[in-house]
């Protein structure tokens, strides 16, 4: 299954990011703490390299906390300033705080002339991350657009949160091309990718064996699946069994499976799961730079990395 992923609307987002990003003091990046290397943009390094940077991962009610905190060490063992949040109940002090220590030399230098500085802040991040919500939750009314599905937010929009704290918020922006195929099917699992253009099934099963690999029993509980070494189509199979998911003449409505495993996914009844474990970041990055130096396809990286 090859991902493409790149709209028209992508290249308008990138140059609205650039050209505001010379009005702001702070960048606040958001990622999904189920996915937290796939969910970056590697273009922002580039783009916001002069900027102050804070790094949100975001959604972390749906994903292993231990995980979470293990890649929250390494953030910030590479010097960013992270954090763990729930766009919905989270402590928006805790935000804000990060927020004032990323602006704290930008507002000490006009103190030092006498203005009260008021601080901008830009919210970035691929789309459906959460960046909306993030935004919402802060001003504690619904003023920024959400909505379940990517794109929903398609121009720059400044949120006022208090007298010295303004927010915008930008478009998701995804990067034009992206040879590492795991991490692109990893973004259609959140939904970053509009599911219009992806082969579901394909999808499905593909997220199904994923979370075989990291969490089993979240898929053999969820659709009494009894087999543990099951995977690709007969896994599949398996759960629309599980589930009762039959057509008449007793045919698996495997269109109906594969629409339930990536909704439940997406809305956490399969329980907390980090899809990224820390600890495999080490091999991930050097198949990564296989795949860089010139290997064919994802195949031929693999069979160069003893996991």
């Amino acid at each position: 299954m090859q991902i493409n992923w790149y709209p028209g609307h992508m290249a308008k987002s990138k140059r609205l990011l650039i050209t505001q990003l010379g009005r702001v003091d702070v960048v606040v990046e958001l990622c999904d703490a189920r996915i937290p290397h796939a969910s970056r943009n590697p273009d922002l390094d580039k783009l916001i390299a002069n900027k102050k940077r804070v790094l949100i991962l975001s959604k972390a009610d749906l994903a292993d906390s231990s995980e979470t905190a293990k890649w929250l060490e390494r953030f910030k063992k590479q010097g960013l300033m992270a954090a763990s949040y729930v766009s919905t109940t989270g402590k928006i002090a805790q935000a804000l705080n990060l927020i004032d220590k990323a602006a704290k030399e930008a507002v000490q230098r006009a103190a030092d002339k006498g203005v009260r500085k008021v601080v901008r802040v830009m919210v970035v991040g691929v789309p459906n991350v959460g960046k909306s919500t993030f935004i919402n939750h802060l001003h504690g009314a619904g003023i920024a657009k959400t909505g379940d599905r990517p794109g929903v937010t398609r121009s720059n929009q400044w949120v006022k949160i208090g007298p010295y704290l303004e927010i915008l918020d930008t478009p998701g922006l995804l990067w034009p091309r992206l040879d590492d195929q795991l991490s692109a099917k990893r973004l259609c699992y959140i939904g970053t990718i509009r599911d219009e253009v992806v082969d579901l099934h394909a999808l499905a099963i593909s997220l199904l064996d994923d979370i075989m690999r990291v969490r089993p029993e979240s898929v053999m509980e969820r659709y009494k699946v009894k087999d543990k070494e099951l995977r690709g189509f007969e896994l599949l199979e398996a759960v629309c069994r599980g589930r009762g998911f039959l057509l008449k003449g007793g045919l698996l409505d495997l269109d109906r499976g594969c629409a339930v495993v990536l909704d439940e996914f997406r809305a956490g009844k399969l329980g907390r799961i980090t899809l990224e474990p820390e600890a495999e970041e080490k091999t991930q990055s050097l198949r990564r730079l296989i795949i860089k130096a010139g290997a064919e396809t994802e195949e031929d990286a693999d069979g160069e990395i003893n996991p």
